[in-house]
């Protein structure tokens, strides 16, 4: 199977979203990312076997996790550049305590043999993907009237373990374990 760790959004993020991508999808025909399938991937496991999913569930609730934070959703790029764009993402601003929980998930199931990510934690939302030569101008326009394309701002609570399932036409991500940063508050009597 296929697992990846991630933040989820809340509902009232995946409205706003959802909004966004309805203006955007008119300008340009990309591969659009289905609405549930917009996380904040905080570690990508990859191919991992099936008899070992409860040694890897059980690693990752021994990560120490710390309280609430919030995030902060704004701003459209492309990847790896305007010019010649593959992707088209929406920032994702969580500061120092999202950077934290990626390495702390990642430091934990490196023990378990997860290869690490050379580089750097860049957090984002994956809106499109361009596969093939399409006309992106007015789409590019679009973004750019747009900005900043401020979403919104929520607290995160837990994060994820997401098992990613192919579909006919995208992937379909499935929930396995939730990790809940409350229990961080009252395993320390906070």
């Amino acid at each position: 199977m296929r697992l990846f760790t991630a933040v989820d959004l809340p509902d009232e993020m995946r409205l706003r979203l959802d909004r966004l991508l309805a203006v955007l999808r008119r300008e340009a025909l990309v591969k659009w990312s289905p609405l549930d399938n917009l996380h904040i991937t905080t570690k990508f496991v990859g191919s991992w076997p099936d008899d070992r999913c409860a040694e890897l569930e059980a690693a990752l609730a021994e990560v120490d996790l710390q309280a609430p934070f919030p995030i902060e959703v704004r701003g459209l790029e492309w990847f790896p550049n305007p010019r010649f764009p593959r992707v088209l993402v929406l920032g994702v601003k969580g500061g120092e305590p999202l950077a934290a929980l990626a390495h702390r998930i990642e430091e934990r199931l490196a023990t378990l043999g997860v290869p690490r990510e050379e580089r750097e934690y860049s957090p984002h939302l994956t809106l499109a993907r361009i596969k093939t030569a399409t006309p992106l101008s007015r789409l590019q326009a679009k973004c750019a009237e747009m900005q900043p394309a401020a979403v919104g701002t929520f607290v995160a609570r837990a994060f994820h373990l997401y098992r990613s399932d192919p579909g006919p036409t995208s992937s379909h991500y499935r929930k396995l374990r939730e990790y809940r940063f409350e229990n961080a508050l009252a395993a320390t009597g906070t």
